[in-house]
Formats: C-alpha cells, sequence, structure tokens
C-alpha cells in the first residue's frame, strides 16, 4: 500500500524527505535520470525491491508530480515512466549525494550495480577534450544499448540505438565501472571476453582515458 506518512515538520527538507525519503523512491529517480523506463526496466535495475513495493512508490511519486507515465509512439507502443520537470530538478540532489557515497564502504558481495549507475559515473568523471570533434559512441550493458554522444567536451547519454555510430563498446556493468576508476585495463577486460570493442578502437580508448588525463 502507498504510505501517507509525514515528518509533520515545516522545514524544507523535511517536507522533500515526505516526498522522496521513502526507501527505494531516490533509486527510481536516479534509474530515470537517463531518460524513461519501462516498469520491467525499472525491476531488472533494482532487483531487491519487489513488484508490489515498486508499484507503490512509483504511484507515490507520481502523485507528488515526480514521475509522469508516458506512452511510447508504435511500433513500441508500450508504457513507461519518466520524470517531470520537477523530478528532473532532483537530479543535482541525486548526483550530489552518489558522489558523498563514494566515501561510504560497499555493501557485502554479491552487491548490485546498475545499468545507469555505472553510466551516471562516466558521464561525470569523463571529459573528452573540447578540440575533438563530435563523436557517436554506441555502448551495450547487460543488454541494454545506449547511446553515448561527446560535443564541446561533455558527454550526453541517451537509450536506445544511434543512427550511426564511430565506435562501440559491449560489456557489464561491473566491468565498466572497473574500467572507470582504473581497477581493471581494457587489456584485460578483452582478453577475458568481458569487454568487446568495435569500430574506431582509438577513439573509444581516448573517451575511455579521459577521466584519468584530468585527474593526471
Amino acid at each position: 500500500m502507498p504510505t501517507s506518512r509525514t515528518y509533520g515538520d515545516a522545514c524544507g527538507i523535511a517536507r522533500a524527505l515526505d516526498v522522496v525519503g521513502e526507501r527505494w523512491a531516490l533509486l527510481v529517480v536516479r534509474e530515470l535520470l537517463l531518460g524513461p523506463q519501462r516498469f520491467s526496466d525499472l525491476r531488472r535495475a533494482l532487483p531487491g525491491v519487489s513488484s508490489n513495493l515498486l508499484t507503490d512508490r512509483l504511484r507515490e511519486l507520481e502523485g507528488h508530480g515526480v514521475v509522469r507515465q508516458c506512452r511510447l509512439p508504435p511500433p513500441a507502443a508500450s508504457v513507461v515512466y519518466d520524470l517531470t520537470e520537477d523530478g528532473r530538478e532532483l537530479e543535482p540532489i541525486v548526483l550530489a549525494l552518489g558522489g558523498w557515497g563514494l566515501r561510504v564502504p560497499l555493501p557485502s558481495a554479491p552487491a548490485h550495480l546498475s545499468v545507469t549507475s555505472v553510466l551516471l559515473f562516466l558521464r561525470g568523471s569523463l571529459r573528452p577534450s573540447p578540440q575533438e570533434p563530435p563523436a557517436t559512441y554506441r555502448f551495450e550493458l547487460a543488454d541494454q544499448v545506449w547511446t553515448i554522444r561527446t560535443q564541446d567536451g561533455r558527454v550526453h547519454i541517451e537509450p536506445g540505438e544511434p543512427a550511426h555510430s564511430h565506435a562501440g563498446l559491449r560489456s557489464d556493468p561491473a566491468t565498466l565501472n572497473a574500467l572507470l576508476d582504473g581497477s581493471t585495463s581494457l587489456a584485460a577486460a578483452r582478453a577475458t571476453g568481458a569487454t568487446v570493442l568495435t569500430g574506431d578502437e582509438a577513439a573509444l580508448r581516448r573517451f575511455l582515458d579521459s577521466g584519468r588525463r584530468r585527474e593526471s
């Protein structure tokens, strides 16, 4: 059942937590930061939440104007959940929480890592050179395809197949995360078959290395 609990506190922080402070609520918001998702996509990204509880959280977030339902045009014609304008304003808050949370010890293994989590980390940590021409990459992670574009030193990510791509990467969230944080190398990931590169590999390597270049 959806909850109607409240802190009964007039402070803006408490009032915000009345809306997004329930368990799983902000993780639902996190999963929608890069674009609309179907209910089944959200269930796969949040394996620890039951279908009933996820339904309740979505209903609550809809009721508070944070999330809305949309129907994709044919041929998909499926119902997806997307953030409203108010919901999208939570993005810097969620990302700031993520940055703060990096100092917290990891949970005991096995710990789940969603595709969206890794792509948000990628978007925040990689900074391709503004002098490089725009490029488009096709990333396939856990059977989901994403379009990643770089332009003017910024990274843009959206779900779905690109119309064309300069290079592609197929991997899993944990391996991509290890590549980004430097705990494994691209050569090692390719040697085990955990990562496959296609297209302009040199451009893709420069892109994946752009976070380390910025730090050096």
